[in-house]
């Protein structure tokens, strides 16, 4: 037969060692092993996509060439759906192939739409109505968007310059 006595305060101590442990374990994981969903702060191709601030945003515009007027034209929470509806797809497909992007990684998260008028499309130089670019930033970080123009017959494509 085996006894083993136990003080009342080793077993407290025992239990704050184990929650120390478990709070600085979890402490690592949320800091250093979390798989975030969001694109890198920085592509392969010396993209950076943070956006955190209007100084980030419009660095992230100057990238592809763009100019855009210093304060937004709109700024709005856009709810992107758990389903994607065939505009859904077709707009997703524009962040793969133009952008490479996936917003489907966003399902059910809310994000910010930033919206400027640019100031230099090719044929659209004396009119910055007409052209918008729109950023979706969640977490500090671009996910997706566009250049579009706001004409009835308009067009949209995504951040790459278009030859013109």
């Amino acid at each position: 037969m085996f006894i083993l006595s136990v003080k009342k305060t080793q077993i407290k101590r025992a239990l704050l060692i184990t929650a120390v442990i478990a709070a600085a374990a979890v402490l690592l994981f949320v800091l250093y092993g979390r798989k975030d969903s969001s694109p890198a702060a920085k592509s392969a191709d010396g993209i950076v996509f943070r956006a955190e601030n209007e100084e980030e945003r419009q660095s992230f515009i100057s990238q592809f060439g763009w100019k855009a007027d210093a304060e937004p034209v709109e700024v709005t929470e856009v709810f992107i759906p758990e389903e994607f509806d065939e505009v859904y797809e077709q707009y997703n497909d524009i962040q793969k192939k133009d952008n490479g992007l996936d917003l489907s990684k966003y399902k059910g998260k809310r994000v910010k739409r930033w919206t400027y008028a640019v100031t230099n499309y090719p044929g659209y130089e004396n009119s910055s109505d007409c052209v918008r670019i729109n950023l979706l930033v969640y977490s500090g970080l671009v996910i997706g968007g566009d250049v579009c123009s706001v004409e009835m017959d308009g067009f949209m494509h995504g951040f790459t310059r278009v030859a013109g």
